[in-house]
C-alpha cells in the first residue's frame, strides 16, 4: 500500500486548510473545545453545516449527483483530518452521515427530491430510532410496531437513547411490520414526522449532567406510506447499509492523537508532587507511550480501509476493529486526562453551556471543568453503535474465522 498522498492530495490538503483557517470561526472552536458531551449542541453544529454547506463541501459521504462533493476516499479521510486538527465541531452524522447516504441508495426520486435538499440546507433536523428497551445489541428484536392504515403507517412503541430528538422534526426508524416471519425479515425502515401528538420525547440526563439522549414515545403516530424507504421487510438490510456506511472510511485516529498531544503538552506543566513535572514520571510516560502508538497503530488501519475504499471495495468488517479500538483509545485518553488534572478535574457543573458568556467559572483551567464530564460520557462510548462485545463478536467471525 501506497502511504504518499499524491500531488493532487496534497493540493487539496492545501486548499482545506486555507478554508479552515478563513472560515472556521474561534468561536465555533471555542464551543467545541468546551463541549465535554459526544454532540456538539445545534447553535454550534448547526452553524458550522450552513458555512461547509455554502461552500459545497457539507455532504463528502453522498454521491456527486445527489449533492455530495465528488471526493475520492482520500480527499474524504484529509477533510476529516484536517477538520479534526483545527478544532472544528463535530457536525452531527444522524442526517448527513447515516440517512442521507441512505436515501441517496435507496430512496426514490421523489423522496430525494423531498429530503436531501432540506438535509443540505440544515432545515431538518433528524434522530435515530433504532434501540429499543430490551432491544440494543440485539437490534432484530426490537417491537416497536407500525401497521398499514390506508396510505398511512400507524406507529406504537418506543426507542431509547435517541441522540438529539429534543431538537429534530424526523426520525428515521426501524418498526416491525411482520411479526409472523423471521425477525430480521419483518422490519421495516420509516422516515416519521417528529411533531405531532402520536409523539413524546423524554429527556435522559446522563451522569455528567448532560441532556443528549432520549426516549421516544410512539402512540398511533403516524407517516406517509410515501416515507418507506424500500420495500416492507427490506429494513435489515438497509439498516447494515447504514452502519457500515456510519464506520466506514472513520477518521477516529487524527481526533485521539490531538488529545493525546494536548497531554504531553499539560504533562510538561502539570506539577507531580515529587520530582518536578509529571512529564518527569516514567510510568506515566510509559502509559502516555503505549496510548500514542495504539492510535497511531489504529491510523494505520483507517488507511488500509482507505485504501480498499479507493479501490472500490466495500470497507468490510475491519469498521469493527476501528470502532473497538477507537472507543478503548478514547476511554483511555479520558482517564489520563483525570490523572494529570488531578482535583481540579472533579469539578463537575451542571450548567450548560460551558461556553459563552454565561458560562461558570472553571476551577484551575477549561480543560478540567471538561475533564469529567468527558470522562463520564465517554464511558458510553463502548456501547453505543454496537458494544465492543458486539464488535469483538464480529471480529471473532469474519475476521478471525471462530
Amino acid at each position: 500500500m501506497d502511504m504518499n498522498f499524491s500531488a493532487e492530495d496534497l493540493a487539496f490538503r492545501e486548499e482545506v486548510r486555507t478554508f479552515l483557517a478563513e472560515k472556521l470561526p474561534d468561536r465555533l472552536k471555542d464551543g467545541a473545545r468546551r463541549t465535554p458531551g459526544v454532540f456538539v449542541e445545534p447553535d454550534i453544529g448547526m452553524e458550522w453545516h450552513r458555512i461547509l454547506n455554502e461552500k459545497g463541501w457539507v455532504a463528502p459521504h453522498w454521491p456527486e449527483e445527489d449533492g455530495g462533493t465528488g471526493w475520492t476516499p482520500t480527499q474524504k479521510f484529509i477533510f476529516e483530518k484536517e477538520c479534526a486538527l483545527a478544532g472544528a465541531p463535530a457536525i452531527s452524522i444522524l442526517g448527513l452521515r447515516l440517512v442521507g447516504p441512505v436515501i441517496c441508495e435507496f430512496g426514490t426520486p421523489e423522496q430525494k427530491a423531498k429530503f436531501l435538499p432540506r438535509l443540505l440546507s440544515g432545515e431538518d433536523y433528524w434522530c435515530q430510532g433504532y434501540s429499543e428497551p430490551g432491544s440494543g445489541s440485539d437490534l432484530a428484536s426490537l417491537k416497536t410496531a407500525a401497521r398499514l392504515d390506508g396510505d398511512e403507517y400507524v406507529v406504537n412503541g418506543s426507542k431509547i437513547w435517541t441522540t438529539h430528538a429534543h431538537h429534530a422534526n424526523w426520525i428515521f426508524a426501524l418498526v416491525r411490520t411482520d411479526a409472523a416471519v423471521k425477525k430480521q425479515a419483518g422490519i421495516t425502515f420509516l422516515l416519521i414526522p417528529m411533531d405531532q401528538d402520536g409523539v413524546e420525547v423524554t429527556p435522559i440526563h446522563s451522569m455528567s449532567g448532560d441532556h443528549e439522549v432520549n426516549q421516544v414515545f410512539f402512540s398511533d403516530a403516524r407517516t406517509s406510506v410515501e416515507n418507506r424507504i424500500g420495500e416492507e421487510g427490506a429494513g435489515w438490510a438497509i439498516a447494515k447499509f447504514l452502519l457500515e456506511n456510519e464506520r466506514g472510511g472513520s477518521c477516529y485516529a487524527p481526533r485521539l492523537l490531538k488529545s493525546i498531544d494536548k497531554l504531553e503538552e499539560l504533562a510538561k506543566e502539570q506539577p507531580s508532587g515529587v520530582n518536578g513535572a509529571i512529564a518527569h514520571d516514567a510510568r506515566f510516560r510509559d502509559r502516555l507511550a503505549r496510548v500514542r502508538l495504539d492510535a497511531e497503530a489504529l491510523e494505520f488501519t483507517e488507511l488500509r480501509i482507505l485504501a480498499e475504499l479507493a479501490k472500490g471495495r466495500r470497507p468490510g468488517p475491519q469498521t469493527s476493529l476501528v470502532k473497538l479500538l477507537g472507543s478503548n483509545i478514547g476511554q483511555e485518553i479520558d482517564t489520563l486526562r483525570l490523572e494529570l488534572l488531578g482535583p481540579d478535574a472533579l469539578q463537575l457543573p451542571l450548567e450548560r453551556p460551558l461556553y459563552g458568556n454565561e458560562a461558570p467559572e472553571p476551577v484551575g483551567s477549561e480543560l478540567a471543568q471538561t475533564a469529567m464530564g468527558k470522562y463520564l460520557n465517554n464511558r458510553a462510548a463502548t456501547i453505543f453503535g454496537g458494544s465492543d462485545e458486539v464488535q469483538k463478536n464480529i471480529i471473532a467471525k469474519t475476521v478471525l474465522g471462530l
